[in-house]
C-alpha cells in the first residue's frame, strides 16, 4: 500500500510540474475543421445565395463616406437608397483582403496567428449585470468588475484574448465609459484586447491613449494590441452610420476590425438556419468590401455571430444546439473562403455555474472549435444569454476550453504513437499492463490534458479532503487572483500621462499602484 501511495504521489507531482511550452498537450491555434455541418453542395448553395443577397438586396442606411468609397470600387447605389455589391466587386475585395492575420498581444507570447482553421478562445459580451454566486444574486456591472475579469482572464491559460465582457454601469458619460472600458481592459491583461466604441471620436481619443501605452504611434502601428468589435450592420441588411464611421477611424488608425453581424434567427435573421448563415456572411462580406475600399489589406476578421431565438417565446437561446450548428456552419464557410473568422459560442442560458451552464458551454464550444473557427468569442463567463457575466466562471470555463482544444487537436497517428513495440513488450513479457511503461510516463503530460479545477478524486479521497465543491474552489481562486495579481506591463509614466489627459474612473490604488 505504501509503495502504491508513493508511486501515485510521484505521478501527481510529475503531472503538476511546470511543462515546457512545446510539451504542453494543447496550444493556441490547434487546427480544427473536422466537424463539417455543411456538405460541398450545401456550401455552393450558401455561397450563391450570399452573392445574390449582396447584388440583389444590398444594404440600407449607408452613410455618405461608405457610399462614395464603395462606389469607387464598383458598388451601385439605387433609387431605393440601397448600396449593392455586384459579385465582381466582392470577389475583388476577396482578392485584396488580408488572409493571414496576427492579433498582437501586449506581450509577444500572447500573439494570435489567425490562418486556416487555427482555433483560439476569447471572452466577449456587453453584460449589464454580474452573476454573483457568493451572494446568489445579480447586480449591475461596474468598472472594477471589468478590470477584475481582465486580470482573471490573464491568469487563464486557455483564454487567449480578452474582449470586453461587461458594460460599466457606474460610468454614466458615454465618452468616459468608452475610454475607461479600453483602459481597464488594457491594464488588466497582457493579452490581445477587444472592445467597442459608441462614437467615432471616442475611438479617436482611445487611439491617442493606446499610442501613449505603446510608446508612440509608430510602435502602436507595428503591434496594434487592441481590436474593435464593430456591429456595422443592424440585421437584416442595414448599415449603421456611427459604426461605419468607427470602421473608418479604426482602419486609418491601424486597428484590426471585427466585422460583426449578430442577427437573431426567427427575429432579425431567417428562422431557417441555412438562411441565417447566408445573411450573416452577406452582411460581413459587405463590411469587408468597405474595409478594403478604404485600405486594401487592412486587418479584418469576419465576425459571423448569428444567434438563436427560442421561437416559443422570442427570447435568445445562446446555449441551444442550434447555436452550435449555426456557429460551426459559419466557421466552415470561413474555411471555404479562407478568411480570418470569429463566431460566438459558449454562452449559456443558465443563470449561474451549474450543470446546464457547463453542458451548454461544452457542447457549443466543442462544435465551433472542431469546425475550425479562428476565434470563438463569448466562450467563457457569460450567463443568462449574455445579460450577465460571472468572474468565477472564467476560472471554471478555462478547464472546458482546454478540453475543447484537446478534442480539436485530435489523435496523431504514426509508427511511434501506434505503440506496437510497447504492446509487444507488455504482452510477450507477461507484464500485463502499461503502468510502468516508459512510453506511458513520457506521454502522460503531452498526450493528456488535466483539469485545474475539475474533480477526479475517488469518493473516499473526495470525502477525506472535505468534499470540495467546484464552485467553492473557483471562488477561492478568484479571491486569490484579485488580492495578489496586478499586472504592471503599462509603465507608471504612461499611466500618469493617460490620467492627466483622460477622465479615468478608478484610482491608481485599484490597479495596485501608489497614488
Amino acid at each position: 500500500m505504501a509503495r502504491r501511495s508513493n508511486a501515485r504521489a510521484a505521478k501527481i507531482a510529475l503531472r503538476k510540474a511546470a511543462l515546457a511550452e512545446d510539451l504542453k498537450p494543447v496550444h493556441p491555434g490547434e487546427s480544427g475543421g473536422q466537424y463539417k455541418p455543411l456538405s460541398e453542395s450545401d456550401i455552393e448553395q450558401v455561397t450563391a445565395t450570399i452573392f445574390r443577397i449582396l447584388e440583389e438586396v444590398g444594404f440600407a442606411d449607408a452613410n455618405e463616406h461608405c457610399i462614395e468609397t464603395c462606389l469607387a470600387v464598383g458598388a451601385t447605389y439605387g433609387e431605393d437608397k440601397r448600396l449593392r455589391f455586384p459579385r465582381a466587386v466582392v470577389e475583388d475585395a476577396l482578392n485584396k483582403c488580408r488572409r493571414d492575420l496576427t492579433l498582437y498581444g501586449q506581450e509577444p507570447k500572447h500573439d494570435m496567428h489567425l490562418s486556416g482553421s487555427k482555433v483560439h478562445f476569447s471572452t466577449a459580451g456587453a453584460a449589464v449585470m454580474i452573476a454573483d454566486p457568493v451572494n446568489n444574486e445579480y447586480r449591475e456591472s461596474t468598472a472594477q468588475d471589468l478590470y477584475d475579469m481582465a486580470r482573471i482572464a490573464d491568469q487563464c491559460e486557455h483564454i487567449h484574448m480578452f474582449q470586453r465582457t461587461c458594460v460599466l454601469r457606474d460610468v454614466t458619460d458615454n465618452h468616459d465609459m468608452d475610454i475607461n472600458t479600453a483602459y481597464n481592459s488594457v491594464m488588466g491583461t497582457t493579452k490581445h484586447i477587444g472592445a467597442s466604441w459608441t462614437e467615432a471620436h471616442h475611438l479617436e481619443d482611445s487611439l491617442k491613449m493606446l499610442h501613449i501605452i505603446a510608446g508612440g504611434e509608430d510602435k502602436w502601428r507595428e503591434r496594434p494590441f487592441m481590436s474593435i468589435s464593430c456591429c456595422h450592420v443592424v440585421p437584416p441588411m442595414k448599415f449603421t452610420d456611427e459604426a461605419l464611421s468607427c470602421i473608418k477611424v479604426a482602419v486609418e488608425g491601424g486597428m484590426p476590425v471585427l466585422l460583426l453581424s449578430a442577427g437573431q434567427s426567427g427575429a432579425t435573421a431567417p428562422a431557417c438556419l441555412a438562411g441565417a448563415v447566408a445573411q450573416a456572411w452577406a452582411e460581413c462580406l459587405g463590411g469587408l468590401v468597405f474595409v478594403n475600399a478604404i485600405k486594401p489589406g487592412a486587418p479584418a476578421i469576419i465576425g459571423t455571430w448569428p444567434f438563436v431565438s427560442d421561437l416559443r417565446t422570442g427570447a435568445m437561446s445562446g446555449g441551444s444546439p442550434e447555436q452550435a450548428i449555426l456557429s460551426s456552419a459559419c466557421a466552415q464557410m470561413g474555411n471555404y473562403f479562407n478568411l480570418p473568422t470569429g463566431t460566438a459560442c459558449g454562452m449559456t442560458d443558465s443563470k449561474f455555474p451549474d450543470f446546464q451552464g457547463g453542458a451548454e458551454r461544452a457542447y457549443t464550444l466543442s462544435c465551433a472549435a472542431t469546425s475550425g473557427a479562428n476565434i470563438i468569442y463569448e466562450s467563457a463567463g457569460m450567463y443568462a444569454s449574455l445579460l450577465a457575466a460571472c468572474p468565477e466562471s472564467l476560472i471554471i470555463d478555462n478547464d472546458i476550453l482546454g478540453a475543447a482544444l484537446r478534442i480539436t487537436r485530435g489523435i496523431e497517428v504514426n509508427e511511434q504513437t501506434l505503440s506496437f513495440e510497447d504492446l509487444k513488450d507488455v504482452c510477450l513479457g507477461n507484464k500485463g499492463h502499461y503502468l510502468g511503461s516508459g512510453r506511458t510516463l513520457e506521454v502522460m503530460q503531452t498526450e493528456y490534458i488535466y483539469p485545474e479545477l475539475g474533480d477526479r478524486l475517488s469518493p473516499n479521497e473526495w470525502a477525506e479532503q472535505g468534499k470540495p465543491v467546484l464552485l467553492d474552489k473557483a471562488i477561492a481562486r478568484k479571491k486569490e487572483i484579485l488580492e495578489n495579481y496586478f499586472p504592471h506591463h503599462v509603465s507608471d509614466e504612461a499611466d500618469k500621462k493617460i490620467r492627466a489627459e483622460f477622465n479615468i474612473f478608478l484610482p491608481r490604488e485599484a490597479f495596485g499602484r501608489d497614488a
